[in-house]
C-alpha cells in the first residue's frame, strides 16, 4: 500500500447541512495529518465522503467490472482489447497481471476503519455532533467496508481482514499483512458487523441534504443495509434470512410507491404494480416506443428502483472510468464487447439468452457489424420501435453520453426480487416455488413489455421442479443484470452451492474457441473459481499462500 495511507484523504468544509448536489459533486481536495484532526463533526463527515469518492476512483471502479464480469459468458474481446484483458478473457490469469492487485480496495477499507475508530472520540469533543449522527456515520462506513470485503472474498476467497485503522507504515505492515480469514468465516464476520449497525443508518436523508432522490440512493440508507445483508445471507446459504431482508427492501419500495402515488401522482405514473404487488418502472408507459425503464434506471440514474449506486455528476473531474474503459465512448468501442452468442438468433426466435420480445437485448447491445458493442450505461437515452415483421430487429434510436458520467448501480429492486426468488427455490416448498416463479415473471414481463395474460409470458408448466427453477432464476439474473458486474459472481455462487463447476464451465466455454479443452481442465477445480493473489501481495505478506490453481513452474510456489 502507498505511503499516502499515512494521511487521510479528506473533503473540506462539508456538513450534513450541505445540499445533496454539493456532497455528490465534490471530491477529495486536500490531505490533513491525522494528529491535527478528529475534533469536530465535519472532520468525520469529510472522511465519510472520501470513502464514497474512493469507491468512485478509477482503480476501484475498474475492478468491479474486471472481477465480477470479465470472466463470464457476457464478455469477449474487441478491436481495442489490451494484452492484460486478453489474458483474463483467455483464462490465462497470472499473479503479475495488474488487475489482480487489490490495494485500491484496502485503501477504502482503511478510510472506513478510520471513521469507525475516531467517530466516538469526536462525540466527546464536539457538542454539535450527536450520538445518533455518529451511529449513522459508523453505519455508513461499516456498509462500505463490508461491501469492499465482500467484493474481495467473492474474488479471492480467503483475504486478510482487519478493523483497525492504519495511520503509519508500521500499522499498515501489521494490520493488513495478516493471515487470510477463511471464506465462510469472513462471511459470518461481515454479517455480524452489519447486524450490529443495521438500524443506525438513516431511512431517508433530511430535505436540506436531499434536494432530490440522489442522496437516498447514493448514500447508505437502511434500505441499502438490508440489501447487502440479503446478499451476504444468500452467499452464506441462510435462505430464510435472505428472504427476510429482501422482504424488508421490497416492503420499503412498496411504501415509497404508495407515498408517490398519494403525493406526486405524476411521478408514479410510469410505475406499474406487476402481479398487483411489485412496483416496477414500465418499459412503455405511453406512446409507441419502448425503453422508458432503461432511461430512468441507467440513463437518468437514481431511479425509483435504485437502492444504492455510485454517483457521477456530469462535468466534474471524476468520470466513470469503468464505462469509458470497458464499454466505450460515443466515438469508439471499449476494451470489451458483448459475446456474440448473446445476440445470435434473437430476432429469428432461436436465441438462447433473449427472446425476440425481450427489449433488454436491444437496450444493452448494439450490432456494429464485426462486433457487438456494449451500450448499457453508455446510452443516456434509448427509444425502441418494435418491428412489425417477424424475424426483424426493432428500430433503435439512441443518445450516447459524450463523456461517461453514468452512475454505477450496486443494488436495485429487481436484483433483490431475484435474490428472494433464488432463496425461495432453495427452500423449495410448493408455495415458495410458486412465489419465486411470480417474482421472476414480474421481472421478465417488464422487460418484455408484457401483461400477465399475454401468451408470451413464462409458463409455469415449463419449469416444474427445483432444478428447472434454479436454471430459470440464474438465466433471468443473467438477462436482467447483464454488464453490471454480477454475472461471474452468480456463476461462482451457483458452483459453490452445487459443489461442481459444470454449469459455470458450460456457460463460459463457448467464447474460448480453440482453447476449450484446456479451459475445461483449468476451470474444473473449485480453486479456479477464484483469482490468484498478486505477486506484489505475496512478496509483501508472508502469511499469504498462492491459490493452488495458479501455481506453475513460472509463478510463485509460496
Amino acid at each position: 500500500m502507498k505511503k499516502s495511507l499515512l494521511y487521510i484523504s479528506l473533503l473540506a468544509g462539508l456538513s450534513l447541512g450541505t445540499s445533496c448536489d454539493d456532497f455528490l459533486e465534490v471530491k477529495p481536495l486536500n490531505e490533513i495529518v491525522a494528529d491535527n484532526y478528529w475534533t469536530e463533526k465535519t472532520d468525520v463527515e469529510s472522511v465519510i465522503y472520501s470513502c464514497y469518492s474512493g469507491m468512485e476512483a478509477d482503480d476501484f471502479m475498474q475492478r468491479l467490472f474486471v472481477w465480477g464480469e470479465m470472466r463470464s459468458d457476457n464478455i469477449t474481446t474487441s478491436t481495442s482489447t489490451t494484452y492484460a484483458f486478453q489474458q483474463i478473457l483467455a483464462e490465462n490469469i497470472l499473479e503479475t497481471n495488474a488487475y489482480v492487485q487489490w490495494q485500491s480496495i484496502y485503501q477504502v477499507i482503511n478510510r472506513c476503519n478510520t471513521v469507525i475508530y475516531f467517530a466516538p472520540q469526536v462525540v466527546e469533543k464536539d457538542p454539535n455532533y450527536t450520538e445518533s449522527e455518529m451511529k449513522a456515520n459508523i453505519a455508513e462506513a461499516t456498509w462500505i467496508r463490508t461491501f469492499c470485503y465482500f467484493t474481495l472474498l467473492r474474488t479471492f476467497r480467503d483475504v486478510p481482514y482487519s478493523t483497525k485503522p492504519s495511520l503509519n507504515d508500521n500499522d499498515i505492515e501489521g494490520d493488513y499483512r495478516l493471515k487470510p480469514t477463511p471464506f465462510y468465516t469472513l462471511i459470518d464476520t461481515l454479517i455480524a458487523d452489519m447486524e450490529a449497525v443495521k438500524n443506525d443508518a438513516l431511512k431517508l436523508y433530511p430535505e436540506e441534504v436531499s434536494t432530490g432522490t440522489a442522496a437516498n440512493t447514493s448514500r447508505i440508507t437502511t434500505c441499502a443495509m438490508y440489501a447487502l445483508l440479503a446478499d451476504l445471507y444468500l452467499w452464506k446459504q441462510d435462505y430464510q434470512k435472505c428472504i427476510d431482508y429482501c422482504d424488508l427492501v421490497m416492503d420499503y419500495k412498496m411504501e415509497r410507491y404508495e407515498e408517490l402515488k398519494a403525493e406526486y401522482p405524476e411521478e408514479a405514473a410510469d410505475i406499474d404494480l406487476y402481479f398487483d404487488k411489485y412496483p416496477l418502472l414500465m418499459e412503455q408507459p405511453s406512446g409507441n416506443t419502448v425503453g422508458s425503464a432503461y432511461n430512468e434506471i441507467f440513463g437518468t440514474g437514481n431511479s425509483f428502483e435504485s437502492i444504492m449506486e455510485l454517483y457521477f455528476e456530469n462535468n466534474q473531474s471524476q468520470a466513470n472510468s469503468l464505462v469509458s474503459t470497458f464499454y466505450g465512448t460515443s466515438s469508439q468501442v471499449g476494451n470489451c464487447c458483448a459475446y456474440a452468442e448473446l445476440m445470435t438468433g434473437v430476432y429469428e426466435g432461436t436465441g438462447t439468452t433473449f427472446k425476440a420480445t425481450d427489449y433488454r437485448a436491444a437496450e444493452y447491445i448494439q450490432d456494429m457489424g464485426s462486433q457487438y458493442a456494449i451500450r448499457k450505461y453508455l446510452r443516456q437515452m434509448v427509444q425502441i420501435t418494435p418491428s412489425r415483421t417477424s424475424g426483424t430487429a426493432p428500430t433503435v434510436s439512441q443518445s450516447l453520453r459524450s463523456t461517461n458520467f453514468a452512475n454505477w448501480i450496486l443494488y436495485r429492486l429487481t436484483d433483490i426480487m431475484l435474490m428472494k426468488a433464488e432463496a425461495e427455490i432453495e427452500l423449495g416448498s410448493t408455495e415458495q416455488l410458486d412465489d419465486a416463479f411470480e417474482l421472476i415473471s414480474a421481472v421478465y414481463n417488464r422487460a418484455n413489455n408484457l401483461n400477465a395474460t399475454s401468451s408470451d409470458c413464462l409458463k409455469k408448466d415449463d419449469y416444474m421442479g427445483k432444478a428447472l427453477m434454479r436454471q430459470l432464476v440464474l438465466d433471468e439474473r443473467h438477462r436482467e443484470l447483464m454488464f453490471e458486474g454480477k454475472r461471474w459472481f452468480d456463476l461462482v455462487r451457483y458452483s459453490l452451492r452445487t459443489g461442481n463447476n459444470t454449469a459455470l464451465v458450460e456457460a463460459v466455454i463457448g467464447k474460448q474457441r480453440e482453447k476449450q479443452s484446456a479451459t475445461r481442465v483449468k476451470l474444473a477445480s473449485q480453486d479456479a473459481l477464484f483469482w490468484p493473489y498478486a505477486k506484489r501481495e505475496l512478496d509483501a505478506n508472508p502469511n499469504l499462500t498462492q491459490n493452488a490453481a495458479y501455481i506453475t513452474s513460472e509463478t510463485s510456489e509460496k
